[in-house]
């Protein structure tokens, strides 16, 4: 059923815009007026950039950040306000076209008498599954302004840790890429001018110097197929990465990594925490949580853990059981998840897992990173000796000569 964008004024004279589902221009218009809406304009509902909504590339969707601000904003608002007012708010205040877009088709499905929950259902690349299931607890329960509350919140906190996590990847790898740039300017520009001088000496250079020299000559008169070669690899890689049977050994070989494995471990180890802790505060069911938030666990080793403890837990087991018969996640979050359901305050104890395993992540990155950039720095130092010397025992051996 296509979408439809109306302009039309209510019976308080207030002008309403937004979305609605019709067979035709015809239906959209019946449905308006039997809201007692007059109606201004009814047109096809085009995407963003003028471009219709069934596109070659589709609307765009909501970023997390958009997202998570749109999830606080509903949190505030539907305290002191009703719902159709809230998104009609939230709507008209975004600067940005594709945002209030889908918002308005939300908007348009809670005007048509449909629950928030379902309204989302048409614009599901924004709004997630776990998103959904948790709005629908919400409302089921009469609970919608803590719901979105433990949402936001939730969502806040994940931003927060992409944010420290690029923060703390940011400068090594912008340091490490000019390591890279400084010594290949060294070999392809700097060497082979350097090394002209040296042409018609009939003494036989260093080994330091010959080295530098064939290293220099290799990447100055190669350096397109190394390029190429490179692409290539990454280019089979990726390919190859779509055989889940070859994804899932990647996956395993990452968790193996001496500091990134425990880095990927911990943080979805985390985020798995934080997000059950919300739903079973939320009152939802573990095991539709479980279910649900597997989906959105990248690392296939982890993801296979998580449906294997749905399984577990469906057959009877506990969660904490199903947790340590994983063997992939934290002991600590077994532990506290085990105490959280002896004592009954599971999403309590899962909250101060998902606490503990981000303090550690903030300790583990700080302690990387100190090591890791002064490494970056002798590394590069490293280099620019060995070249610095390569062109430096030349000059002194023919000094040497020409006292002699």
């Amino acid at each position: 059923m296509p979408d439809f964008s109306y302009t039309a004024i209510d019976p308080k004279g207030q002008e309403k815009t937004g979305r609605l589902s019709a067979d035709s221009n015809e239906a959209a218009r019946a449905k308006l007026a039997e809201r007692n809406f007059y109606v201004v304009k009814v047109e096809p509902a085009r995407g963003e950039e003028g471009k219709p909504s069934g596109s070659l590339f589709g609307p765009r969707k909501l970023g997390s950040k958009e997202l998570t601000l749109f999830t606080r904003q509903l949190s505030s608002l539907v305290q002191v306000s009703p719902l159709e007012e809230a998104l009609r708010t939230i709507g008209s205040q975004n600067e940005k076209a594709h945002v209030r877009d889908r918002i308005s088709t939300v908007h348009s499905g809670v005007m048509e008498g449909q629950r928030l929950a379902e309204a989302m259902r048409r614009e599901p690349g924004s709004f997630p599954p776990l998103y959904r299931a948790m709005i629908a607890a919400g409302e089921s329960s009469g609970t919608l302004p803590d719901i979105t509350e433990r949402l936001a919140h939730l969502l806040e906190r994940q931003a927060e840790i992409r944010g420290k996590l690029v923060s703390a990847l940011a400068y090594p790898i912008v340091l490490a890429l000019v390591a890279i740039l400084v010594v290949a300017l060294l070999m392809i520009v700097v060497v082979p001018k350097v090394v002209e001088q040296f042409d018609n000496v009939n003494q036989q250079l260093p080994f330091v110097t010959r080295l530098v020299i064939g290293i220099s000559d290799f990447l100055a008169n190669w350096w397109w197929a190394i390029l190429a070669a490179i692409v290539v690899i990454m280019v089979i890689g990726w390919r190859a990465l779509k055989e889940p049977k070859i994804r899932f050994r990647f996956d395993s070989l990452l968790l193996r990594l001496p500091f990134f494995g425990r880095l990927l471990r911990d943080l979805n180890a985390a985020r798995l925490a934080r997000t059950l802790s919300t739903m079973v505060a939320s009152r939802l069911p573990i095991l539709e949580g479980l279910r649900l938030t597997t989906g959105t666990i990248s690392n296939s080793v982890l993801r296979k853990a998580s449906e294997d403890m749905v399984e577990a837990i469906r057959g009877g087991d506990s969660l904490s059981k199903a947790l340590k018969y994983s063997g992939v996640f934290p002991p600590m979050l077994v532990y506290l998840t085990a105490s959280g359901e002896a004592s009954g305050q599971l999403d309590d104890m899962l909250a101060r897992a998902a606490d503990y395993l981000e303090r550690e992540f903030d300790n583990f990155t700080s302690t990387a990173l100190s090591l890791l950039e002064p490494l970056i720095i002798v590394v590069l130092g490293g280099v620019v000796a060995i070249v610095i010397l390569a062109i430096l025992l030349p000059i002194l051996q023919l000094q040497n000569l020409a006292g002699l």
